[in-house]
């Protein structure tokens, strides 16, 4: 074909805005596209077994690498099938770029084969930009803004592309009326709090005996600053579940990540300060943080829209948060009392130390944390981490001590099943050289990705580090809303809606030419992770856990659970008893720690 396309003006498009690839699914809606990316060679087509999961792919992309992930789809129910994905982009705020085909113009409204509505059908999670092309000459402007606007929003646009549209001779810039004519450029903004709002927050934290920073996934670039201001301030540090990868946990006042999945360290930080400063996170646990009025606030955050969000802030600071925590620090007092950060360090110490008890406490026939906690010390140092939804997402909270600089990433504010292997995927073809690992329940399996092992399995061979260990938390229950029932409703396991079909994992894992590993005794979990980190091939390690390992919350939060966890558990019977001891053992571990 020697004439261009509209469709080879999209792929020219992407490559001038050094998109590497698309993630998606054919169809014949988008198939004038993909025949442009065949001839262009480049970006790369990942295809996926399903187009959430390529949805998926493609904020897992934005997470991993600070782009943009653009994700492809046909019309009607491929572009239905991508909106799980995209509101995960947009509650977790990264950039993604969805492009849908769309039927002829000539039949819209006509009641055709696969057509929808799809500006209608994306006008929530879209909200900052949605378009239809209607017209050659509308594509390079519709598409510069989309990327623009999904960059400097930080979430998911949509670009609509009608079959016929795609199919048009791409048109040659002409400066007319009716023509805009745009360029694939963008760059973020030095943004800065003004000097009267930083000497405010200033005194805001100086006044301050017992600071605790609260750092979401805002604080990405702004590590060592956050550490800087924590050491001046004599402060502890929680994270947001999204801010974990970006606080050393090995600091000795780190607290690990707050809320209901968090540590009793951050706990006792949050319910102890009389001073917050919060660094770019919207955490929604909001019965988590400070009670109101028990802490004075200062709040950084890029987005003026998320200031004073979440808790009751007497100064906002609109700004990167590099760049604000560093006009902030030469204004803050040297703290000579050391008696708060004393108390921050011995609460760390005693949740070290109950994490510890809790992964060798015995449970039939493998606890859960003790996986976790085995794969802690063999975590490679250039490892990349994906964590699924569920009880897998706790285990990761409590358990896991990444080394600086591996990046962790899950479906966290939608927290949306089935994300960890296609967030795996998208990571090692991000970073080939780089050994992926993925933490998952069988429930998250069963809904996704299972079938995405097939891509693994398509694919392994073309990575320059073949290592990409899936371990799968196997304990046939969908045991996160199960202990939820328990605790929020009080209300008994209902085996109807929670019991899971066995499935052989590490069987299948070996049917698809990867590695099977299966452990069913707690002294064999060191041994496999071993074997599973040095393979020479992706590896499906599935252990068999105990379902009755409570999901309790940190204390003092927690001890208000114990009575409807109590409650749902007494109307089980015998079926219930061996939670119910599990529950009793946490409850007295966390007891006897409590100051």
């Amino acid at each position: 074909m020697s004439e261009r396309l509209v469709a080879d003006l999209v792929v020219d498009r992407l490559r001038q805005w050094q998109v590497p690839r698309v993630y998606g699914y054919s169809g014949d809606g988008i198939n004038a596209v993909l025949g442009a990316l065949r001839r262009a060679g480049e970006p790369a087509f990942v295809q996926a077994r399903h187009e959430e999961a390529a949805a998926f792919m493609a904020v897992a992309h934005a997470k991993y690498t600070g782009g943009v992930g653009v994700v492809l789809s046909t019309q009607g129910p491929g572009a239905v099938h991508l909106l799980t994905g995209l509101y995960d982009a947009k509650l977790d705020g990264v950039p993604v770029v969805a492009i849908m085909g769309q039927q002829e113009r000539s039949v819209l409204g006509a009641e055709y084969q696969q057509e929808i509505d799809l500006l209608s059908l994306v006008k929530d999670v879209a909200a900052q930009f949605a378009q239809t092309v209607t017209t050659a000459e509308q594509l390079p402007l519709v598409l510069d803004r989309a990327m623009r606007t999904a960059l400097a929003t930080r979430s998911p646009c949509v670009v609509v592309l009608p079959h016929d549209v795609q199919q048009q001779p791409a048109p040659e810039p002409e400066q007319s009326h009716g023509v805009v004519v745009t360029a694939p450029v963008w760059r973020p903004a030095r943004v800065l709090p003004e000097a009267d709002d930083l000497r405010a927050a200033a005194d805001v934290l100086n006044a301050g005996r017992r600071v605790a920073l609260l750092v979401g996934q805002g604080a990405r670039a702004a590590q060592e600053e956050v550490v800087a201001v924590a050491e001046r301030l004599g402060a502890g540090v929680a994270t947001s579940l999204l801010g974990k990868p970006y606080v050393d946990e090995a600091l000795p006042f780190a607290t690990g990540v707050m809320g209901h999945l968090g540590t009793s360290a951050s706990g006792h930080l949050l319910g102890g300060c009389d001073t917050l400063l919060m660094v770019g996170t919207n955490d929604p646990w909001t019965e988590y943080y400070p009670a109101p009025g028990q802490a004075r606030a200062v709040q950084i955050d890029i987005d003026g829209r998320h200031l004073g969000n979440r808790y009751p802030v007497e100064v906002p600071l609109p700004g990167d948060a590099a760049g604000t925590l560093r006009a902030l620090l030469p204004l803050l007092t040297e703290r000579a009392d050391h008696a708060w950060r004393d108390d921050v360090e011995s609460a760390v110490r005693s949740w070290h130390d109950l994490s510890a008890e809790r992964a060798r406490t015995p449970a039939r026939p493998v606890n859960a944390e003790l996986v976790v906690a085995e794969l802690s010390p063999r975590l490679p140092a250039d490892a990349q981490v994906a964590v699924d939804v569920g009880s897998s997402t706790y285990w990761y909270a409590r358990q896991l001590r990444l080394p600086r600089g591996v990046p962790a990433h899950l479906s966290s504010t939608l927290a949306s099943m089935g994300c960890s292997v296609p967030y795996g995927l998208a990571a090692k073809l991000a970073s080939p050289d780089r050994p992926v690992v993925v933490l998952s329940g069988d429930g998250a399996m069963q809904m996704l990705g299972n079938a995405e092992l097939v891509t693994v399995a398509h694919r392994w061979r073309q990575w320059a580090d073949p290592r990409f260990v899936v371990c799968v938390l196997h304990n046939r229950d969908l045991a996160e809303v199960t202990w939820e029932q328990r605790e929020m409703e009080g209300d008994p396991r209902f085996d109807d809606s929670q019991s899971l079909p066995d499935f052989p994992y590490a069987g299948y894992g070996d049917l698809l030419g990867l590695t099977g590993i299966r452990v069913e005794d707690p002294a064999e979990l060191g041994r496999a992770w071993d074997r599973a980190l040095s393979a020479d091939r992706p590896v499906v390690l599935e252990v068999l856990v105990d379902p009755d390992v409570p999901l309790l919350p940190p204390f003092p939060a927690g001890r208000s659970k114990l009575d409807s966890f109590r409650a749902g558990l007494a109307q089980e019977g015998a079926a219930g008893q061996g939670a119910q001891r599990l529950l009793e053992t946490y409850a007295e571990q966390e007891r006897r720690r409590q100051p």
